[in-house]
């Protein structure tokens, strides 16, 4: 097996060419462009705070991500791999610069987006099928479809995610009934069931042993493969990074910047086997050097395990 890696173009300074169309609710114009790719961070800057209080997460950070990646964003604790998450998922605003969806600005048009992270976040009154299917009750268009009539088609489409996932015949059950890795299955369940047209996940198996985070790896990679959904993962174990992502960025301490796009491009699917070998090895230990020299040369990296 031979190392594919390959650097990713960053996206042109020049500007992609925007027109100004149609106003918004409060007036504003929304810039649309033709051949933007599916999510675009253009010079993106965060700050938090005002005065001395003030922390810059973000420092004119691009990256350009086309419809069915699966980047992984690695780097140093406090880069802003999880601010990028929140930009996209609309739940944070830059400071400046500018995020596009689907080639309009964000929150010019809603898309479905799909989120899992480390804690599974279940409602513990609701049994595990009621769990999963909380996102057709509240997500257009399937909020208006939820009736009597819909109810079994969507039940029916939440069992065979479940059993996808190696959850048959737990839907009945409750979170506290589950152990953390069946919860977690649950959880992506959850994220998907809505078919998102994006997934972010922020270190979704972080909290789980070793042999339930691979187990859980493949079941991702499954998922992956079968629907080609847009996902956008944060981690900070290499190993995870390297067997699920087709992309990695490398980001820079903070404020974060991209430091290193690279293309991922081992046989799918991939095994857990394939995590020791040579050239699985060496593309670890390149992800570990580019963030020890990211810190300043200090500090301990998780290039594989928990």
């Amino acid at each position: 097996m031979s190392l594919a890696l390959a650097k990713v173009a960053p996206p042109p300074d020049d500007g992609i060419t925007a027109q100004e169309t149609g106003s918004t609710e409060t007036g504003s114009a929304t810039r649309v462009s033709a051949a933007r790719p599916f999510i675009e961070f253009e010079k993106v800057t965060v700050r938090f705070g005002k005065g001395d209080k003030q922390v810059q997460a973000l420092s004119e950070t691009s990256l350009s991500i086309e419809e069915g990646d699966f980047v992984a964003l690695v780097g140093p604790s406090g880069c802003g791999k999880s601010t990028l998450l929140k930009l996209v998922g609309d739940l944070l605003k830059p400071s400046t610069g500018h995020v596009f969806v689907g080639g309009r600005e964000l929150g010019a048009t809603p898309i479905r987006i799909g989120m899992a992270y480390q804690n599974p976040t279940l409602l513990p009154w609701m049994n595990i099928r009621d769990n999963v299917m909380l996102p057709l009750k509240i997500v257009p268009p399937f909020r208006s479809e939820f009736s009597a009539k819909r109810k079994t088609e969507f039940r029916d489409r939440v069992e065979a995610l479940l059993a996808q996932v190696g959850l048959a015949g737990f839907g009945e059950k409750f979170p506290w009934q589950l152990s953390g890795g069946m919860m977690q299955r649950a959880n992506l369940c959850r994220a998907l069931i809505h078919e998102p047209d994006l997934l972010l996940l922020d270190e979704p198996f972080g909290a789980l042993d070793q042999f339930t985070r691979e187990e859980l790896w493949q079941i991702m990679q499954d998922l992956w493969m079968t629907k080609k959904t847009t996902v956008l993962l944060v981690t900070h174990d290499l190993r995870e990074a390297g067997f699920l992502a087709n992309r990695i960025c490398v980001m820079s301490a903070r404020p974060g910047r991209i430091l290193d796009d690279s293309s991922v491009a081992f046989a799918r699917p991939r095994s857990i086997d394939m995590t020791y070998e040579a050239d699985f090895v060496a593309l670890n230990q390149r992800l570990r050097s580019l963030i020890v020299e990211a810190r300043g040369g200090t500090g301990i990296v998780q290039a594989g395990g928990h």
